[in-house]
């Protein structure tokens, strides 16, 4: 038996009550709207501001791009800061990432958030944040607020809907140990991200002193090596966000992978440069059948170049750099092929090519190396937060006998597989 098993037997034999999120906290607040209250930059503005950007991997990074909020600012909405220990909640995004989470785990008093976010402070005596945070990422707390979020360019969670969320709320003793456990999990995922980031900035690095050619080789207009054109038009409706059996040919617009499609518009290897949008200049590669929209950009080498080797290198040549000012970046085909770019004999392309694309799958394919590995760790984790959340509510002795087959049986099975 494990440990939480022995807490869960002495502690609540009978069942868990659930309780609504509105019982377990002491306040929800919304964050502030820059563009009402307060100026963001001041040269004197050393009060940290945090929005959408600054949060990822479930944690807040500042960096030097994070916005920043004078100290007059903060006198007048410091009743909005987030504190140590609350949970920061995305509720209002059009990144399509509402229900986003992370926990404040280090305060310097200086912190506030855009109104994209839910500040949320817990009952400490009833429940700790780390749990709730658990509890609201769980299958069952989604199934219970995912349905509620509205629909549109802006999704938005409101805090009514969040509010009547129920979780189990076990005591705290049984509450820290699973927090324990989960803890660990994602303290082994973050271990082996950053073993990839380290691996894949050491693959932008050999890219870089492979590709750098200087003056050791000709270099000629991409124009004149290459075939470059915009791909066909394609009603919005017609691009699923998720592959399906009718739909599961993919589509490149101007910002990369768009989404899935029933027809190919283009079949064979091809680079294809994102031309429209914040992220125009991006590459990606085609294998197949796929689609290319208006605003993507196919290009055909005309034998100078190996398919493969061209992905790599206008990967390097940084194509955003050239994109064209204004409320609508963009690049133009005429624009692109009058880029000089270097052209070394077939030979060395294929070595480059050899070297890179090794790294790439290191750094990339989900079938092998960190990529598996943390794909496997993630889902592990998920599988075990839902099953250390649920609980038999007070009265239902089916559910909490099933609960505990589950956890014996998967002991038996971590044992035979280690």
């Amino acid at each position: 038996m494990s440990k939480i098993d022995e807490l869960i037997a002495e502690l609540c034999p009978d069942g868990v009550g659930y309780k609504k999120i509105s019982e377990v906290i002491v306040s929800l607040k919304t964050g502030l709207n820059p563009r009402q209250n307060f100026k963001l930059n001041e040269d004197d503005a050393d009060c940290y501001y945090i929005t959408g950007k600054d949060v990822y991997a479930d944690k807040i990074n500042i960096s030097e791009r994070t916005d920043r909020i004078t100290k007059e600012a903060v006198a007048i909405i410091n009743r909005r800061a987030c504190l140590h220990d609350d949970i920061l909640l995305f509720v209002s995004t059009g990144t399509g990432t509402v229900g986003r989470m992370t926990v404040v785990d280090e305060y310097t008093g200086n912190w506030n958030v855009s109104e994209t976010m839910y500040i949320i402070t817990v009952k400490e005596k009833l429940i700790f944040t780390k749990y709730l945070f658990y509890a609201l990422y769980s299958s069952e707390a989604k199934k219970q607020y995912e349905p509620k979020i509205s629909k549109g360019s802006v999704p938005h969670l409101k805090v009514v809907d969040l509010l009547q969320v129920k979780v189990p709320v076990p005591p705290l003793e049984v509450q820290r140990e699973i927090v324990r456990v989960l803890d660990n999990f994602t303290f082994l995922s973050a271990e082996l991200s950053a073993e990839l980031q380290a691996r894949k900035k050491q693959y932008e690095y050999y890219r870089e002193e492979l590709l750098d050619f200087q003056e050791k080789v000709i270099r000629k207009k991409l124009g004149q090596t290459c075939e470059m054109k915009a791909g066909k038009a394609i009603q919005s409706i017609l691009i699923y966000e998720k592959e399906l059996p009718e739909a599961h040919i993919k589509c490149y617009g101007g910002n990369g992978l768009r989404g899935f499609v029933s027809e190919a518009s283009h079949h064979g290897c091809y680079p294809i440069i994102g031309r429209q949008g914040a992220l125009c200049g991006n590459i990606n590669y085609a294998e197949g059948d796929f689609y290319a929209t208006e605003h993507a950009v196919v290009v055909k080498s005309r034998g100078e170049y190996s398919q493969r080797f061209l992905y790599h290198m206008l990967t390097h040549m940084n194509l955003n750099q050239y994109k064209s000012a204004g409320a609508q970046p963009g690049l133009s085909v005429k624009n692109l092929e009058e880029i000089m770019a270097p052209v070394p004999d077939m030979e060395i392309q294929d070595k480059i090519v050899e070297v890179l694309d090794n790294f790439e799958k290191i750094c990339n394919d989900l079938n092998i190396g960190l990529p598996a590995e943390i794909e496997a760790r993630q889902k592990q984790y998920e599988y075990y937060r839902d099953l250390l959340l649920t609980f038999a509510e007070k009265g239902d002795s089916i559910l909490q006998t099933d609960r505990q087959t589950d956890r014996q049986t998967d002991r038996q099975t971590d044992r035979q597989r280690g």
